[in-house]
């Protein structure tokens, strides 16, 4: 189902790239109590968690987007917000993107969904009775509807929430690479070199530092780095089986989906129609919103209209 929401574009941030890089550069952070569990995965490397929250309440998986952590604007503010209902979150940090940089030359990309199934059955196994919902983010969202489609009815949470999802990978590195996009592919391409750059003092990668210097887009690097490393022919047959979109009608899971057609990471054309999605789907719209923005009311108290929604959401899934 498609709906379109009344979300009130503050009038101060009217356009989709003031929507997106306000709340990204200007909005505090908050106070946020974590802890931090460094997950053990079955092939030797790690993935790092950062939990908050107390008691035995529902658990919420956060999921990042290219470059996220628990510094990012989106997830501190989630992550608030679920302790506030008194449940626990757990920011679910991708392979190679915490501090510390991740024992095998294989990091994460937007279509590897093994590294959450593996999480979520451990938390299905140290609590088989608790209410699980996941939130994924930009690359994150990708993740997350992957992972549902791949799944169905055997996917094991009770609810989940995708956010300004790059349905269509090969569009959206495309719209990256025009006029003011690239502002933002230059922000996520320095996320990207500096964890690599990182692993080339300890191991062999496809590039040295000088490749790695010389490269200019994410197409660029997806085709030298992403796709050899994790097993795909090119950046096209990457961007081909990674993407979320053929895995849309397939979910079973109750999910929301929240979009904006303005989101200046990718062009309208890629919000996949009603055909396309499950009767579990709930794809929200909004005209105004920009990539991960959402934000209403006046400057001097500016509102975050996307953690309400979502909070509103999982209450009444996880209250069923």
């Amino acid at each position: 189902m498609t709906t379109f929401r009344s979300f009130q574009s503050a009038w101060w941030l009217p356009g989709g790239h003031l929507q997106t890089i306000w709340p990204s550069v200007l909005r505090a952070p908050g106070a946020l109590a974590l802890r931090r569990e460094r997950y053990e995965l079955p092939d030797g490397d790690f993935i790092d968690l950062d939990w908050v929250g107390e008691g035995d309440g529902p658990i919420v998986v956060v999921l990042h987007g290219l470059g996220g952590s628990s510094d990012s604007h989106y997830v501190r503010g989630v992550l608030r917000a679920c302790v506030a209902q008194g449940w626990r979150g757990v920011l679910m940090y991708f392979r190679g993107a915490s501090e510390e940089p991740n024992r095998l030359p294989r990091s994460y990309h937007s279509g590897d969904t093994g590294d959450l199934n593996t999480l979520i059955g451990e938390l299905r196994r140290r609590e088989p009775a608790t209410k699980l919902a996941v939130i994924g983010y930009s690359l994150g969202g990708n993740v997350l509807l992957k992972w549902l489609g791949e799944l169905g009815d055997r996917a094991p949470i009770d609810a989940a929430v995708a956010v300004s999802v790059p349905f269509d990978l090969a569009a959206t590195v495309t719209r990256l690479d025009l006029g003011f996009a690239r502002v933002y592919q230059q922000r996520l391409l320095r996320c990207l070199k500096w964890s690599t750059a990182r692993k080339l003092t300890r191991m062999r990668l496809p590039v040295d530092a000088a490749g790695l210097a010389a490269i200019r887009t994410l197409r660029e690097f997806d085709q030298r780095l992403t796709a050899p490393l994790h097993g795909f022919r090119d950046a096209d047959d990457y961007y081909s089986r990674a993407t979320c979109r053929p895995y849309l009608q397939h979910i079973v899971r109750p999910t929301l989906i929240v979009h904006a057609v303005d989101d200046p990471f990718m062009t309208p054309q890629v919000i996949p129609a009603v055909a396309e999605l499950s009767s579990a789907l709930r794809l929200e719209l909004s005209s105004r919103g920009g990539h991960v923005g959402f934000v209403s009311g006046p400057p001097w108290r500016p509102q975050y209209w996307l953690e309400a929604r979502i909070i509103d959401y999982l209450t009444a899934m996880l209250s069923c």
